[in-house]
């Protein structure tokens, strides 16, 4: 009997349509991230939200009186990274959680749920590394995934952008989908979406120094997070490419 000629199984219960159509380790990063701003905001007084920022934020500060007390710099182990799991308000857990679900969901349909967290984390420690080049006597916290979902956005760049490639099975002449290519630098900015959004999505950020300047107001949104973070998923997302 041919594949057509089978009836489909109807003995069986049906199945059931997922409610969410996120893949299962993004809902569970989101999750993550909101579990933890839940728990700062209802179980911890005061004095242990300073002490949360104080061992799990990332406070370039440390590097400069790391001479003085060494073991103030200790939280500089993990800092760069855990900062990216604590946020300043709802707004602002809201707005990451967004973006990563919007970006995190091609990566994750590429390359599966690891390369994903690897790529979140890693670039979550590469816009840390800028945001202490440009605060490094400020004393100010860095806190918030955006590094992190930058470096997504810009791995997602690198493809979601391109065309389909389409080929033909050798024996049935079926057409096979293969997939979208990984972009090479001149390819991202040669397709008129991806350069569109690179251009704007760089332009957006690199103008937030500038907004007290214009508007009168104090943004304390960490661009330099986001810059760096994006620079690093974009460049390292190539390796994590199946090779054939």
């Amino acid at each position: 009997m041919s594949e057509q000629d089978r009836e489909p199984a109807s003995q069986g219960p049906q199945q059931r349509e997922p409610v969410f159509l996120l893949p299962a380790s993004i809902t569970a990063l989101a999750g993550v991230l909101a579990a933890i701003h839940l728990a700062s905001t209802l179980i911890l007084n005061p004095q242990g939200q300073v002490d949360l920022l104080l061992w799990f934020a990332f406070q370039p500060y440390r590097i400069v009186v790391a001479g003085v007390d060494p073991s103030i710099a200790i939280p500089l182990i993990w800092t760069p990274f855990t900062h990216a799991f604590l946020h300043a308000g709802w707004d602002h857990l809201l707005i990451n959680v967004a973006w990563l679900v919007i970006f995190a969901t091609p990566v994750v349909r590429r390359y599966g749920a690891w390369p994903m967290l690897v790529l979140f984390l890693v670039s979550a420690f590469f816009g840390a590394a800028l945001f202490a080049a440009t605060t490094l006597h400020s004393q100010v916290y860095l806190i918030g995934a955006s590094g992190g979902v930058a470096g997504l956005t810009g791995a997602a760049i690198r493809f979601m952008f391109q065309p389909v490639l389409i080929a033909r099975h050798p024996e049935t002449g079926q057409p096979i989908v293969l997939g979208r290519r990984l972009a090479s630098l001149r390819e991202v900015f040669v397709n008129p979406r991806s350069r569109l959004f690179t251009l704007i999505w760089l332009a957006l950020n690199a103008a937030v120094p500038l907004a007290p300047l214009l508007t009168g107001s104090s943004l304390s949104i960490a661009w330099q997070a986001h810059l760096g973070g994006f620079a690093a998923g974009f460049f390292l997302v190539a390796l994590f490419e199946r090779k054939t």
